[in-house]
């Protein structure tokens, strides 16, 4: 409890919303689909129990009380059995539902059975089970149930125990109309409310199947970028190291020397070529391995500072960048390169779009890392966020341009973290910007 009420303080501190739903797995929405089942059943229960009891004292039908209460009972024990063992999995699977609902049409076809078979108006209620199988089930599943549900009326409809009905025509049709009708408004509130609550299972099921496709596609552009970048790295090895050797002989020439600007000029070709090859060895470090061969442990302030610090070096005055945070905790962690190039790249952005300033807020708690990135720019355009995550989405017109974003959201979701961006509302000054948020697991960073 004290886990969650940390995490969701962090949310709240970084404007997260702690309570978004996001798209659950095929097995995840069985689970939810199941529960909703165990509900329906608790109803149907009831208004078995209810439906008994009126027929035989409420209307003086004779009805034999010791088999028909039996399938009430049943269905009761099932559900306080099924419900902790529900609540306790992650995954309920297809054929797991599919027993649920048999089960159930069982209990409907006991009760018909002694009480008129398929002649009782509430033998209507298998077109109810029918409608539920085929929105929670695949269709060959759907389709067995179809056939075992027909069967069982076809049963009903030769073999079964006749009610003990009042004399008179008029007195038996009453009594029919008034159970169709009492079935139908059953049936349609049942329907309307169980279908609407399932169908919003089935389409956070498809969602989630959309978005693994898209990170599919998105990782194996990756995995290209990252072959064309070890490739490049490897390529430009020679020739840096041959330079570097060059450089290092016209050092040593006196005829050189003795011009100051020629050997100033030489000095600042070195540092050059040490920082590319400085470059290229970080990029076959993280084609590699994501930390690197020698993993650094720092603690999260720490890496951040360090972020802000070699970006302001290199950038200047142009971005005043803050840190705020973290809190409550400042947790060790590893200084994964992959993480610290895409956040440089989110400074390099915010510098490039035209914002003066960038406040970095971070907290973290035993729930996990939250950390936001909130500038005073000109925000973000709808086209961009619509499209979030995708390569080369971005205003700029340049080739190879709108990566930043893309390496960030799947360097954090390879973590297992989530990644949101959005504009700022506009304040009295009419100053807005953009603000990206990103959530990591402890986990996933901490020292090993």
């Amino acid at each position: 409890m004290q886990t969650q009420t940390l995490s969701r303080f962090a949310r709240t501190v970084l404007g997260m919303d702690a309570n978004a739903e996001t798209p659950v797995s095929p097995g995840a929405a069985g689970r939810r689909n199941m529960l909703l089942l165990i509900q329906l059943r608790w109803l149907a229960v009831i208004g078995q129990v209810a439906t008994i009891v009126i027929v035989h004292w409420g209307l003086g039908i004779s009805l034999p009380l010791g088999p028909l209460l039996l399938a009430p009972t049943a269905l009761a024990v099932m559900n306080l059995v099924s419900a902790p063992v529900t609540l306790r999995r992650k995954v309920v699977t297809d054929p797991e539902i599919l027993l649920a609902l048999c089960v159930d049409v069982a209990a409907l076809s006991w009760l018909l059975y002694f009480s008129g078979g398929a002649t009782n108006p509430f033998a209507a209620l298998y077109l109810m089970q029918v409608v539920l199988a085929a929105v929670l089930l695949r269709p060959v599943y759907a389709w067995g149930f179809v056939l075992a549900t027909g069967a069982c009326l076809a049963f009903l409809a030769i073999w079964r125990q006749p009610l003990d009905l009042p004399a008179g025509a008029d007195a038996r049709l009453g009594l029919i109309q008034q159970g169709a009708l009492i079935n139908f408004i059953l049936i349609a509130v049942l329907l309307v409310a169980f279908v609407t609550r399932t169908s919003q299972n089935v389409r956070a099921r498809d969602a989630y199947l959309a978005e693994a496709r898209q990170q599919a596609a998105e990782q194996d552009h990756i995995v290209r970028m990252g072959l064309l970048a070890s490739g490049a790295a490897h390529e430009l090895g020679t020739p840096l190291a041959s330079l570097s050797v060059i450089l290092s002989d016209w050092r040593r020439m006196p005829a050189l020397n003795r011009d100051e600007d020629l050997a100033h000029d030489i000095e600042q070709m070195q540092a050059e070529v040490e920082r590319c090859k400085s470059i290229v060895t970080n990029i076959l470090m993280s084609a590699g391995e994501a930390r690197g061969e020698a993993p650094t442990v720092t603690t999260l302030k720490a890496f951040l500072q360090e972020i802000i610090a070699e970006w302001s070096d290199k950038a200047g005055d142009a971005l005043g960048v803050t840190l705020d945070g973290p809190a409550p905790g400042n947790p060790s962690i590893i200084a994964d390169p992959a993480l610290k190039q895409v956040f440089s790249a989110l400074l390099d952005n915010a510098h490039e779009a035209g914002a003066r300033n960038l406040e970095v807020r971070a907290a973290a708690d035993a729930g996990g890392l939250f950390i936001a990135f909130e500038d005073d720019g000109p925000g973000f355009p709808a086209a961009i966020l619509e499209k979030l995550g995708q390569p080369y989405q971005s205003t700029k017109a340049r080739a190879g341009a709108g990566l930043g974003l893309f390496l960030l959201v799947n360097v954090v979701r390879k973590l297992g973290g989530t990644v949101v961006a959005a504009n700022r509302p506009r304040g009295q000054g009419g100053a807005a910007g953009a603000v990206v948020r990103l959530t990591l697991p402890i986990d996933a960073l901490a020292p090993r």
